[in-house]
């Protein structure tokens, strides 16, 4: 399967191209892409889940693409790891 490279607020992600008529192909892509933040960070579900304040089922249900997740907030999240990263906090 071909694969693409997502570029979100500077962690690049590389994901497998999904068929157009999939209906829960982006829910997918999403799921993936937070996961791949999340480990990114070098953080556990659950102390991620309290650094960000969002509950962990909550967390848990977007990661394993359950539960849609907004884009935004994917966005959100990828920008506050990349700022953690590059301050040390993090990783």
């Amino acid at each position: 399967m071909k694969k693409e490279i997502y570029n979100i607020e500077g962690i690049e992600i590389e994901v497998e191209k999904y068929d157009k008529n999939d209906k829960n192909a982006k829910r997918r892509r999403l799921a993936y892409c937070f996961r791949m933040i999340r480990e990114k960070s070098g953080i556990s579900r659950t102390d991620f889940s309290v650094w960000l304040g969002v509950p962990y089922r909550t967390m848990q249900e977007w990661e394993l693409g359950r539960r849609a997740m907004p884009e935004y907030v994917l966005r959100l999240i990828a920008y506050k790891v990349m700022n953690e990263l590059r301050e040390g906090r993090i990783g």
